[in-house]
């Protein structure tokens, strides 16, 4: 997934400032040492002070020495949809309604020290194009629920990143969580996604999921005779492939 290579490269280039730092401190001219006599020091007379040690230079942080590095979703290969829970009368059994697009956006950028700049990350997806395998649905949520042409985007902001291992590995799979920010409408809250990820060949792809009712962003539930019940939990789930942006 996008952040664990976001922190691994992160945590190199906190490195490579270190080592920079340290090659650059000037070395330390030695104390020299007082010329010896050959008569004995008078009883009352001081001993020579010792000579304070050089201050160890400071290296300078990661966040003010390094570069933060940006990563870009690439829409090609990534997706967004919802899933919701429900029993249709023509049905005798409940099934899933899935909506998709591929119409999403946006940029994550980590500073040096592997803290999320919140400020220069977003993903944006446009939820005007979703679509499901029934247009009188699209249209209802469109319409009725998200009301698509006043509020024609989702928008979610990362801030942290928990759960990654402590040596970050530069291939194989990883599995943490992403908090940050989700504005439905004009209702932001915070939310948390359990991500599933990998990394290989310097790219990171990984899918994203997280889940909360109608009634926590004052989103309408379905009302219309050829549905008879909806489970009161959404499903939102990412398919991302991240690139790091030259």
């Amino acid at each position: 997934m996008p952040v664990s290579k976001i922190r691994h490269s992160a945590l190199i280039v906190f490195l490579l400032a270190v080592l920079l730092a340290a090659c650059a401190a000037p070395a330390a001219a030695p104390t020299a040492l007082p010329a010896p006599t050959d008569a004995p020091a008078p009883a009352n007379t001081p001993l020579p002070a010792a000579t304070a040690a050089p201050a160890a230079s400071t290296a300078p942080s990661a966040s003010a020495g390094g570069a933060s590095v940006t990563y870009e979703l690439v829409a090609a290969n990534s997706e967004a949809s919802y899933s919701i829970r429900e029993q249709l009368a023509r049905l005798s059994f409940p099934s899933d309604a899935v909506g998709k697009t591929q119409a999403v956006s946006g940029s994550i950028t980590v500073n040096a020290d592997g803290s999320i700049d919140s400020s220069k990350s977003k993903f944006t997806v446009d939820v005007s194009t979703l679509k499901s395998d029934e247009a009188m649905r699209d249209g209802y949520v469109s319409r009725a629920i998200l009301q698509t042409k006043q509020y024609p985007q989702v928008v979610f902001v990362p801030t942290a990143a928990e759960g990654l291992p402590a040596t970050l590995p530069t291939s194989g799979a990883v599995t943490f969580k992403v908090t940050g920010n989700l504005t439905i409408k004009d209702v932001t809250k915070p939310v948390t996604w359990d991500v599933t990820g990998s990394v290989a060949n310097g790219e990171a792809t990984g899918t994203a999921t997280t889940t909360f009712t109608f009634e926590d962003f004052n989103l309408t539930q379905p009302r219309v005779p050829v549905v008879l019940s909806v489970v009161d939990k959404i499903t939102l789930n990412m398919k991302v492939d991240l690139k790091l942006k030259p």
